[in-house]
């Protein structure tokens, strides 16, 4: 079964988990390549610009098939679609964000673990490469007056908004902002299943699929369950999907691994364990709503924002 996977790491933190082979073993069909900056970066921009030309090159030599817009997508090939993690590189200039658009960008996480100029993480504490996930959460602040702006125009240029890493507060305002326009969570789970600030509570999730957004599912161990066990990543695995289409319907869930920018998870250590676990979604959930998990939702999203 076909599948699209919302982020990967791959650009920047490479341990891999995703290779252009290993997506054709695993029948990929879609990839999501996220730019990603340190926030102490000085030069985001350029920085994130070099990756964008990184991601060329990939293609080029991997032969990866790169898209803007649903209707790029062929079956016949592995295609790949440029994101970026942290608006940072906007620099708080809607002229660079229009940049980053012509240059490929096609959907943008507006935080990281850190707050920018466009608005707050989930974390409301500063993040220092914690090895355990913060449950605390930052329920006050979402986003800037800068970051209502720059979603407005990402709405306008056909942008994907991705709240991933974003505070509670911070799903709500993109909601508001976007008036009913799908948004994402690219890779993010559900706080019901384990309480974590990265976790996505059920209103949160809601608000996603009330708009037709999707969230998808990441696989880093520490966001799924404090068991260690391949069993316990196939029980946790399971109990999330779950957990998203009980509290927003079986049109919102969709895959983000999060691939190259987390451990091994010892249930699925990289993208060809990808057929297994919609085997298992299968076995659960059926074929028809397996599909809609694998490709339909997100393709759906791509098709409704990027044409």
């Amino acid at each position: 079964m076909k599948y699209c996977d919302l982020h990967c790491d791959t650009l920047t933190a490479q341990r891999d988990q995703v290779t252009a082979e290993k997506l054709g073993a695993g029948d990929c069909l879609l990839q999501c390549f996220a730019v990603f900056l340190s926030p102490e970066c000085p030069t985001p921009l350029a920085d994130a610009l070099a990756l964008c030309g990184a991601f060329d090159g990939m293609c080029a030599k991997e032969g990866l098939h790169p898209v803007r817009r649903a209707a790029d997508v062929r079956a016949d090939r592995v295609n790949a679609m440029l994101t970026l993690e942290g608006g940072e590189a906007i620099e708080g200039d809607l002229n660079k964000l229009n940049t980053l658009y012509a240059r490929g960008v096609r959907m943008c996480a507006l935080t990281w673990n850190f707050p920018n100029a466009l608005g707050y993480p989930s974390r409301p504490a500063p993040y220092k490469g914690d090895a355990l996930p913060q449950r605390a959460r930052e329920s006050a602040r979402g986003l800037t007056p800068f970051g209502r702006e720059a979603v407005a125009q990402m709405r306008r240029l056909g942008m994907i908004v991705d709240v991933s890493h974003g505070s509670d507060r911070l799903v709500h305002d993109v909601a508001e902002v976007l008036q009913g326009a799908p948004f994402v969570a690219s890779h993010s789970n559900s706080a019901a299943v384990h309480d974590c600030a990265r976790n996505l509570r059920d209103e949160e999730i809601r608000l996603i699929a009330d708009c037709g957004g999707v969230v998808g599912l990441n696989f880093c161990a520490n966001f799924l369950t404090a068991g260690r066990s391949a069993e316990d990543m196939r029980r946790a695995i399971m109990a999330h999907a779950a957990a998203i289409m009980a509290a927003g319907g079986e049109d919102v869930l969709a895959l983000g691994s999060d691939f190259d920018g987390i451990p091994p998870n010892p249930f699925l250590p990289d993208c060809t364990f990808l057929p297994a676990l919609l085997e298992a979604f299968c076995d659960l959930f059926g074929f028809r709503i397996a599909e809609k998990i694998a490709r339909k939702n997100f393709l759906r999203v791509l098709r409704d924002v990027c044409g």
